[in-house]
């Protein structure tokens, strides 16, 4: 086993963050067959923070994937095999693989070992996502109701199913996807239980439509439209009932998307910041007028040849300037020690709009940067998060945020905190409007500034004179020559 252990090498899925426990696989890049090196990156993964790609640290040749595109993985649990090399052949793994006797630990590497065993003990392998097993290719042991072991189901389609687990009676007793439809437990993940439960569906006279035998919220569903017109055969007196149903019946109005990775994080947050942090907002609408000449004045300016310049660049230099005058506003709390922790960085984030949800990263030690180096901070952020490519590094330590709102045309909001941030700025829509400037009614720009901070750490007086700031210097972009 251990010169088998050496040949055949299983790359488990890691922690690519900070304490978290799945990921999501989004694309392979190898398939079985592929030689692979050290260091080659072989797949893509979502986390719950980011999108990132995993390098393998094995060189080989992939003799099995563990998982398909779209699954949810435990942190820990092997996902792909690679053939190493070494002196033990395949066919010495294969004739461990019926014996009963070893069910734990001997079909852990014949199933990645071994491709022309057949594809049922691939896909038994492929379920273990619901948490991490003792052995690489083998189910989680199940509740039994009859605990005694049977005869060896080798010649059935489940040899990676534990010993303490009876076989089916006969190949028969599967569905045509490798599940078995009675006998052993169906193959589904929690909520879809609950959902069958609720719908009163048996999940063993469902058919499985999921990766490798799983059954999905789409099957139960499906499962649950025959039950009305079954009663219709035998009493055709209501044999109009399921048409009468699909007048008021959700089915294929309704579209369902799991909640999971980036807004299953960004969800979990806000809820923790919206009932954690006592929230205060505060408004100031202005004009920006200079601000917006100011911007086409950058635009051909040498020194940001190449850089994207905009309002949004502006408003970030004006918001470092109020905290360096107001710098009790960059602050956290910490609970633990009961005790207020004044920072003298600040990492800006920049609330960014992707394919897989809000995410936030921030630009490290932005108090330090001059304009085009924040400008070209600013597009490599927004560039790298549209791409999905942002790190799990880039989006912690924030310490307060600026969320752009105006790009869809709205005026303003009340943001939520971050956690773990002090303060978070809304810029709102900047539009023409009449305006009272130099004693006369004029079409000017204007704007309006949403400032939300932790009145735990804020209190009124602070919050008001750092979204005043912000305004002044956006009002007179002077300001950031005199107050800088």
């Amino acid at each position: 086993m251990t010169a088998q252990a050496q040949r055949f090498r299983e790359f488990k899925m890691p922690d690519v963050g900070e304490g978290l426990t799945e990921a999501e696989i989004l694309k392979w890049y190898v398939a079985v067959g592929d030689t692979v090196h050290d260091g080659q990156v072989i797949c893509e993964v979502e986390t719950a923070k980011a999108a990132v790609e995993l390098p393998i640290p094995y060189d080989g040749v992939v003799t099995e994937i563990r998982f398909d595109e779209g699954t949810t993985v435990d942190v820990g649990t092997p996902i792909i095999v690679v053939d190493a090399g070494g002196d033990d052949a395949p066919q010495a793994t294969a004739a461990e693989t019926p014996e009963p006797a070893a069910a734990p630990a001997a079909p852990a590497a014949p199933a990645g070992g071994e491709p022309p065993a057949g594809e049922a003990p691939k896909r038994e392998a492929v379920l273990v996502g619901y948490g991490v097993a003792p052995s690489s290719t083998t189910r989680r042991p199940r509740k039994q109701a009859a605990p005694a072991a049977q005869a060896p189901a080798a010649q059935a389609p489940a040899p990676a199913v534990p010993a303490a687990v009876p076989a089916p009676a006969a190949p028969t007793g599967l569905n045509g996807h490798g599940a078995p439809a009675g006998g052993d437990r169906p193959l589904a993940k929690p909520p879809v239980r609950k959902l069958a439960k609720d719908l009163g569906i048996d999940l063993t006279t469902v058919v499985p439509t999921g990766p490798n035998g799983v059954v999905t919220r789409e099957d139960v569903r499906a499962a649950a439209e025959p039950q009305a017109p079954a009663p219709a055969a035998a009493e055709p007196v209501v044999s109009a009932a399921p048409e009468a149903g699909t007048a008021w019946s959700p089915a294929g109005r309704e579209v369902r998307t799991p909640i999971k990775g980036v807004r299953k994080a960004t969800a979990q947050a806000m809820v923790a910041s919206a009932f954690t942090a006592p929230h205060v907002t505060e408004f100031v609408t202005f004009d920006i007028t200079r601000s917006m000449k100011l911007v086409q004045e950058l635009k051909a300016d040498p020194a940001f040849a190449g850089l994207k310049v905009s309002p949004l660049l502006l408003v970030a230099k004006a918001l470092l300037v109020a905290i360096r005058r107001n710098p009790q506003v960059n602050s956290a709390w910490d609970d633990a020690a009961q005790e207020i922790v004044q920072k003298s960085y600040v990492n800006l984030g920049i609330a960014a709009a992707t394919p897989r949800g809000l995410i936030v990263p921030n630009i490290k030690d932005a108090q330090d940067r001059t304009l085009p180096e924040l400008a070209a901070a600013l597009g490599d952020l927004v560039t790298t998060a549209r791409e999905g490519k942002t790190s799990p590094a880039a989006m912690q330590g924030g310490t307060v945020t600026i969320t752009n709102v105006g790009v869809f045309g709205v005026d303003t909001g009340t943001p939520i905190l971050n956690p773990g941030e002090s303060a978070i700025l809304a810029f709102g829509a900047v539009k023409l409007q009449p305006w009272v400037h130099k004693g006369k009614v004029k079409p000017r720009q204007v704007t309006t500034l949403a400032l939300s901070f932790d009145h735990r750490l804020v209190d009124g007086e602070l919050g008001s004179k750092v979204l005043a700031d912000i305004a002044a210097v956006l009002e007179q972009p002077k300001r950031l020559l005199t107050w800088a």
